[in-house]
Parts: C-alpha cells; sequence; structure tokens
C-alpha cells in the first residue's frame, strides 16, 4: 500500500480574532504550549528552558502518549510576530504562519514530516490519521485562549 506523500505534510488554517502579535505570543511561550494542544499530549514545559521561544532555541517539552516522556526541540524558522517553527531529533516540524487580516489574524498551523526518515512508522501508529484533527483543535483552543 502507498501512502501520498501530502499525509505527511498536514495543513489547517483558522481565522482568530486577535492580533497577530498576542497570538504568536502564545506560540512563542513554551509554558502555554500544553494549553492549546489539541492532541492532549503535551503536558508541560521543562525546567531551565526558555521562557520565551527565538531562532535556534532548544526547549525541553513532558509528554504522555500512552506513556510520560521528554521531548528536547529546536527553533528552526523564527520570524517575530509572523512565524515560527521547531522540530525534535526525528525532523518533524510543526510550523505556525500568522497573516493579520484587518482586526483578526489567519494562523496556519503545519505538521510536516516529509523528512522523516522512518515514515512507514508515522502511518501505523495512527500520526498520519490524528493530526487533521488534533491540529484543528489546537487552533480552536489557541483561539479560546486569546480570544477569552
Amino acid at each position: 500500500m502507498t501512502i501520498s506523500p501530502s499525509a505527511y505534510f498536514i495543513s489547517r488554517e483558522r481565522l482568530i480574532a486577535a492580533p497577530a502579535d498576542r497570538i504568536f505570543e502564545v506560540l512563542a511561550t513554551p509554558a502555554l504550549h500544553s494549553v492549546i494542544d489539541g492532541s492532549d499530549t503535551v503536558k508541560g514545559e521543562q525546567p531551565n528552558g526558555p521562557k520565551r521561544l527565538a531562532l535556534g532555541a532548544r526547549f525541553g517539552m513532558d509528554m504522555n502518549m500512552g506513556a510520560k516522556y521528554k521531548i528536547l526541540n529546536r527553533v528552526t524558522e523564527f520570524e517575530e510576530g509572523r512565524r515560527i517553527a521547531w522540530r525534535h531529533f526525528s525532523h518533524h516540524v510543526w510550523r505556525y504562519t500568522l497573516e493579520p487580516r484587518g482586526e483578526a489574524t489567519l494562523v496556519t498551523e503545519q505538521w510536516d514530516a516529509r523528512t522523516v526518515p522512518f515514515k512507514l512508522v508515522l502511518r501505523l501508529t495512527g500520526f498520519t490519521r490524528r493530526h487533521p484533527e488534533n491540529i484543528e483543535r489546537t487552533l480552536v483552543k489557541l483561539e479560546e485562549y486569546v480570544t477569552g
């Protein structure tokens, strides 16, 4: 069975009634990632990491996906107020882009695993099936946090 390369690049967007700088501040603050996580796997930030992300920053997160574990991420893209992305050892990239639209912001979240060397594992463990819905829930939670 062949799976489409697009299964390894998932992108969703949501128009959020909040300024881009307010939304970006949440994304650049590791302590808030567990608050907005739609997959319910991000449990909190690890101590001694940066309070706010910047290009090249390394930050750890406490995770739970059937078992507790820790993951170390590195910020690979950073444009203040507009774009932030990070990845961990397996090369998955989580990317957010923000486009101001009047009083609102179009937020795009992407999960890019096209360069991951073990794609079959992603498919067999259900990541490619679960991520679209998880990303949509993350965007809803992000909206609730910044507008609530």
